[in-house]
């Protein structure tokens, strides 16, 4: 066997060990969805409570991104990573034994330090392992790996939760596994960066795209801010909406609502391949608002099969938006271009879920979900009109140079 084809074999393995263990790391932060509710019933906890747990698994995530984000440039993909997953295990065994909103709020941090150092790590080692065709798959696999593992984790906790045994433990034992699993995999897969002085002057905050992508990051933000923050409502209010507006205390039904916002990220996300990156972001985020506005619409009407309908509508369409903001961003990239990019993403997308969540958290005490969810869609009503409007394709000359970082 050649060398040029031990090392893309050996690429190939780097590049199914980071898919895999993103998606693990975003098993576990969809695992505790569908037991909120069962928090709710049996420990006492409020839709206030609920809420103030996502804000502190984001905050968590974003200071861990703006401290850390860079840090896989330094020390290697691997190290990192595998933190990334101690961290999220850690988090697990602390939610194993969840009575009182303190315990869900520190198991939620360790899980959002590990997301955010595996948002900037594990997204960059996919991306320097990726093959080179078909060339969508970079961009595709390392932003909706995310909600693939979103989805899965919601579907089989809520399964677990309904039909398994020890209904709030069982979930977390499974992904103490799957983490378990995905560092054996990280621990036997290549190196893809070379580790250089510097780490400590990393941890300095520094947020910032190549100055060819400067000009695509105001439409970049505005998709992933209104995309994620529907996803933090999904993740603290739809919970009490699925119980109280749609009349089901199903944690399966819940956990399906839920993967049907996440999951179709994914179908969508290869279609917008098929169009240029502009036409991607105006398409996805026009088809986006109207399944907001069925979304909306459901829940003032309390029709259950409207709702999941109008979720996978949103669902699609904001993996097409989200791939093409993602392609625009790393047009150009080279090696170590891309931590720092997929920082800035994971910045704006969980800036997007924190700010949004802590306001209808607040607010939460005065107005009714309906209008919360009201609230949810005028922001993607702005999101959208200034996508159609400003959206832009990356230089010629940058598309052409992709790939010089490989």
């Amino acid at each position: 066997m050649t060398n040029r084809a031990i090392k893309v074999r050996s690429l190939r393995l780097a590049f199914l060990s980071a898919v895999v263990s993103l998606v693990a790391v975003f098993v576990a932060v969809g695992s505790t969805i569908p037991l909120f509710n069962v928090y709710r019933a049996e420990d006492g906890f409020t839709n206030a409570d609920i809420s103030i747990t996502v804000v502190a698994y984001s905050a968590a995530t974003l200071t861990t991104l703006l401290a850390l984000g860079r840090l896989s440039n330094h020390l290697g993909r691997r190290p990192t990573s595998i933190a990334s997953l101690g961290l999220l295990l850690l988090g697990c065994l602390l939610l194993l034994n969840v009575h009182h909103i303190g315990i869900l709020i520190a198991g939620r941090l360790l899980m959002g330090f590990g997301a955010g150092l595996a948002s900037s790590s594990l997204t960059s080692y996919i991306v320097d392992a990726a093959p080179v065709r078909p060339a969508w798959l970079a961009s595709v696999a390392s932003s909706q790996t995310v909600m693939l593992g979103l989805a899965v984790g919601a579907i089989t906790s809520g399964a677990l939760v309904q039909f398994g045994p020890w209904p709030r433990d069982l979930i977390y034992l499974v992904v103490i596994g799957l983490l378990l699993v995905s560092i054996a995999l990280i621990v036997v897969s290549p190196e893809t960066a070379t580790p250089t002085p510097g780490a400590w002057r990393s941890l300095r905050p520094r947020v910032g795209v190549p100055a060819r992508a400067r000009h695509l990051l105001p439409v970049a933000a505005a998709v992933l801010l209104a995309t994620w923050a529907t996803g933090a409502f999904y993740q603290a209010f739809v919970p009490a909406l699925v119980e109280d507006q749609l009349h089901t205390r199903s944690p399966l039904v819940l956990g399906l609502v839920f993967a049907a916002y996440m999951g179709p990220s994914v179908l969508g996300a290869p279609l917008s391949g098929r169009f240029t990156p502009a036409v991607a972001q105006r398409l996805g985020m026009i088809a986006f608002l109207a399944g907001m506005i069925g979304i909306i619409a459901a829940i003032a009407t309390g029709a259950l099969v409207l709702f999941i309908t109008a979720t996978i509508v949103a669902g699609a369409s904001q993996g097409i938006a989200m791939s093409a903001s993602t392609r625009c961003l790393l047009s150009g990239s080279t090696l170590a271009d891309r931590a720092p990019i997929f920082s800035v993403v994971y910045l704006l997308s969980y800036s997007g879920a924190t700010i949004p969540a802590l306001i209808a958290g607040q607010l939460s005490t005065t107005f009714s979900l309906p209008q919360i969810a009201l609230g949810y869609g005028g922001l993607a009503l702005i999101a959208t009109l200034f996508t159609v409007i400003a959206a832009r394709n990356p230089r010629a000359d940058a598309s052409r140079t992709s790939r010089d970082g490989k």
